[in-house]
């Protein structure tokens, strides 16, 4: 959730996640790419409200494995399978290939579901390579065999500023921040006295993720200017 708050703080909304928010639901996610999974997630979610729903979908593509592990990253040999074991798994695969041909990518795509109009979704990405060894104690899941090029180190070597400054979910997050800025249009959700965006992380690869935020309207407060937000959540 930090990364989320940090993104999209200038926005001036009160960020909680979906458990903060009272919302549990089972979400099927059976779609084929990653934009299709995080409509789904995000669908699901504004079923359960009238409010925006912002969702992700989120995983590593290897060029040289056909872009596996891909939508399956978080699935990737079972779900209850080690990161450990997973990405030996995909070192394995790649043993003997030369760097050139090891290219990589975190992909998110970020939907957003806003009452009343169609949805929206953007697609971020970090590019790289699979490294030849694991290396590196800050990250999780993929991180240890994902290096960045310019860097010639893995993200699990990176600070956690560095990671979210070039990390895929965040530039997706960046994408949807403007979008959202341009197309909604806040006062059209005063009857509800609340703004929703979705999402909580439910998996340690990064892969997967639904979050939740919300941005609720004090009408008292604003007393003339009825669209002015509070500054702390009321429920």
């Amino acid at each position: 959730m930090t990364e989320i708050r940090q993104i999209l703080g200038d926005l001036g909304w009160e960020i909680q996640s979906m458990r903060e928010a009272g919302i549990a639901v089972d979400i099927v996610e059976d779609g084929t790419t990653f934009e299709e999974n995080a409509l789904i997630k995000a669908k699901a979610v504004a079923a359960c409200c009238d409010d925006i729903v912002l969702a992700d979908d989120s995983g590593l593509e290897i060029d040289y494995l056909n872009k596996e592990p891909g939508i399956y990253s978080s699935r990737y040999a079972g779900e209850d399978t080690s990161y450990d074991i997973k990405n030996q798994m995909l070192l394995d695969r790649l043993r003997g290939v030369p760097r050139e041909q090891r290219t990589a990518r975190f992909v998110c795509a970020v939907a957003a579901v806003v009452p009343g109009q169609e949805p929206m979704v953007v697609r971020g990405t970090s590019e790289g390579y699979i490294g030849e060894t694991p290396a590196g104690e800050n990250g999780f899941g993929y991180d240890p065999i994902f290096y960045v090029e310019d860097l010639n180190c893995s993200t699990a070597q990176l600070s956690p500023e560095e990671k979210n400054a070039r990390s895929h979910r965040g530039n997706a997050l960046r994408l949807m921040r403007e979008k959202l800025k341009k197309s909604v249009d806040m006062t059209r959700f005063m009857p509800y006295n609340r703004f929703c965006v979705a999402g909580e992380r439910r998996s340690e690869a990064g892969c997967g993720s639904v979050w939740l935020e919300r941005l609720v309207w004090d009408q008292e407060a604003a007393g003339s200017n009825p669209v002015t937000p509070t500054q702390s959540m009321r429920v």
